[in-house]
């Protein structure tokens, strides 16, 4: 009498996983939440939890991890734009 997962519980789990690795990382000040490592650690985590939804819908956790993988894109651009060297306007 085992669990049988199937591949998207599969990738769910990798993606919780992923999500307590960087909370932890965070938390042990191994890791910025800024940085763009916890940013992706968070981002590849919604994702994983979201197709974990192709087996069972919930539209709680389907919200949550929506707006979860949304913040971290938005923190992704952020720290991206940030990394720009300033740009020089002629007229300055």
């Amino acid at each position: 009498m085992g669990i049988e997962l199937a591949w998207n519980d599969w990738v769910g789990v990798t993606g919780t996983l992923m999500a307590l690795l960087a909370f932890y990382l965070l938390q042990a000040g191994r890791l910025s939440g800024t940085g763009i490592v916890y940013q992706l650690l968070n981002l590849f985590a919604s994702l994983g939890v979201l197709v974990s939804l192709f087996g069972k819908f919930n539209l709680a956790v389907f919200l949550l991890e929506g707006a979860w993988g949304a913040i971290s894109l938005y923190g992704i651009g952020r720290t991206l734009r940030s990394r720009r060297p300033p740009t020089s306007s002629p007229l300055a």
